[in-house]
């Protein structure tokens, strides 16, 4: 099984062919993406790019463009101080599925 690392979205993903994964929010009208690995693992042999294994592209087709993530909730409190406030946050994502790695 060929699995690779990829780079999104300014993070790296260890990825494996009909994997689905959620990256940072990508832009309107995206439905496919090609990637280039910067490292490719097959089974005992393993490529590392100098910065991405040549020759090597990750096709990845985008199934949902906006997945909401959890919710989080920022507290700060002082006790003594009537000091509360809250804040929330919620990311969002789009939903890929690697199509393959060749």
């Amino acid at each position: 099984m060929k699995k690779a690392v990829i780079k999104t979205g300014g993070k790296q993903y260890l990825v494996a062919e009909k994997e689905t994964l959620l990256v940072d929010r990508l832009q309107e009208g995206t439905k496919e993406l090609k990637l280039d690995a910067l490292l490719v693992i097959d089974g005992d042999k393993t490529t590392v790019g100098t910065p991405t294994v040549k020759g090597v592209v990750v096709t990845a087709k985008v199934i949902e463009l906006e997945v909401k993530g959890d919710k989080l909730r920022v507290i700060r409190y002082k006790s003594k101080k009537r000091v509360h406030t809250e804040t929330g946050h919620r990311q969002k994502y789009s939903k890929i599925e690697i199509a393959s790695i060749k």
